[in-house]
């Protein structure tokens, strides 16, 4: 078949080199093309040769080539592909350190009435828009004055409990009564040949949830419910408790994470909370599936259930936490290697969470759709294991010129 419209400035290897880039140098889209315009070392990383007086002009291309890698993207086959080539350079292929982390998306900090005022902005918004276009009067509403006292809420340093409810009570009662107008001028656009475009209607669909949600939080005077909607504009995004002194929830997606020779691989993620200690037996099916027998698991206590601890004896596997029952013949030995364990998860291990998100972009996720981000967290993940293996090679290479010399210095001696 032939190609349909201008040639791409990259291709599909240039796609994934742009990818990594943007992770390693950890700069917005349009530095990114700023500095490939004047290096020809990125240039030449993504398989591209700019003359003198050209230059990319487009800085919306990597958003346009991470939509399309989103699109594509499946984790799993993708790390089997990258564990072929990285495989050699391993060691202690048969010790596994297991863990999860939150990686965090960039939002405003989520309150109820935060929320709600969008929601009502939002359908307000649309709905005068239509008014526009059917050249129709809008419906009345105290719109423009609840604008004012959500304004005066805001300006409040400190905002008691008092001022919520009464706010929140308001916002419902406003969200209420203007998708019902929004109902009426959207039948009245139907019959004259005009409609939602469909990202409006998706978000519509979540704006009724997120009326619903509230609506029985209030009722009911509780914080808690089902599917819980934090934010109008990333709806997939739910709370994620965390027990942290410093951040008790967090916002964004929970990734569980096994590290074999310092290289992180995900197993499994996800923007709903789960319980990662649930995961450790798949965790350890997949790595027998990429390095063969697990005979060693550096874990976290929340992962020493007894259902866990009962499987892994099975598999014969040995495990950080701490022994329940009787103490083996060997127990001075199993204290030593648990200690190792134990240290190589919380100071490795989470050590590399810590790294990917201070250096490789995964601090606030500015991806602006699921898949998207979904891209961004595996992109950052992959370009620092790509870094290690890196310095791993450079490091034997190294020591095979050191050898060589003195292997070439010998006979003058």
């Amino acid at each position: 078949t032939t190609n349909v419209g201008a040639p791409s400035t990259f291709s599909y290897e240039g796609f994934f080199a742009l990818m990594f880039l943007k992770a390693y140098l950890n700069l917005s889209d349009e530095k990114l093309i700023a500095r490939i315009n004047t290096d020809w070392a990125l240039q030449f990383f993504c398989g591209i040769q700019l003359s003198e007086n050209k230059e990319i002009k487009d800085v919306g291309m990597p958003s346009r080539i991470r939509i399309f890698l989103a699109d594509h993207l499946e984790i799993e086959g993708f790390q089997r592909v990258l564990l072929n080539n990285w495989s050699t350079d391993m060691e202690g292929l048969g010790v596994m350190l297991n863990d999860a982390t939150a990686f965090e998306s960039y939002i405003k900090f989520p309150t109820d009435v935060k929320l709600l005022w969008d929601c009502v902005n939002w359908v307000y918004n649309v709905m005068h828009i239509f008014c526009k276009e059917l050249k129709t009067k809008r419906p009345r509403s105290k719109f423009n004055e609840q604008k004012r006292k959500q304004l005066a809420y805001q300006m409040c340093r400190k905002k008691t409990y008092k001022m919520t409810k009464k706010r929140k009570q308001a916002l419902l009662y406003l969200l209420n009564k203007g998708l019902e107008q929004l109902k009426e001028v959207l039948a009245l656009a139907r019959d004259n040949g005009l409609g939602m475009k469909e990202k409006q209607a998706i978000r519509l669909i979540y704006i009724k949830e997120v009326y619903r949600q509230q609506k029985y939080m209030f009722d009911n005077n509780t914080n808690t419910v089902a599917e819980r909607i934090v934010s109008l504009f990333k709806y997939y995004i739910r709370p994620i408790k965390r027990g942290k002194e410093n951040k008790a929830v967090e916002f964004g997606a929970k990734v569980a994470i096994s590290q074999v020779d310092g290289i992180d691989l995900i197993d499994k993620l996800s923007f709903n909370a789960f319980n990662e200690c649930k995961e450790l037996k798949r965790s350890v099916i997949k790595h027998q599936q990429r390095f063969g027998a697990c005979r060693q698991v550096g874990i976290d206590a929340i992962y020493g259930t007894n259902e866990n601890r009962k499987w892994m004896k099975g598999k014969n596997i040995f495990h950080s936490c701490v022994p329940k029952g009787r103490m083996s013949a060997y127990k001075e030995q199993e204290k030593a290697l648990r200690k190792e364990l134990g240290k190589e998860r919380s100071t490795v291990l989470e050590g590399s969470f810590g790294n990917v998100k201070n250096h490789y972009g995964l601090a606030k996720i500015k991806a602006r759709t699921e898949a998207t981000e979904i891209a961004w967290i595996f992109f950052g993940i992959m370009c620092a294991n790509a870094v290690r293996i890196a310095k791993k090679r450079f490091r034997k290479e190294q020591k095979e010129m050191e050898q060589k010399e003195k292997q070439f210095l010998i006979p003058f001696k």
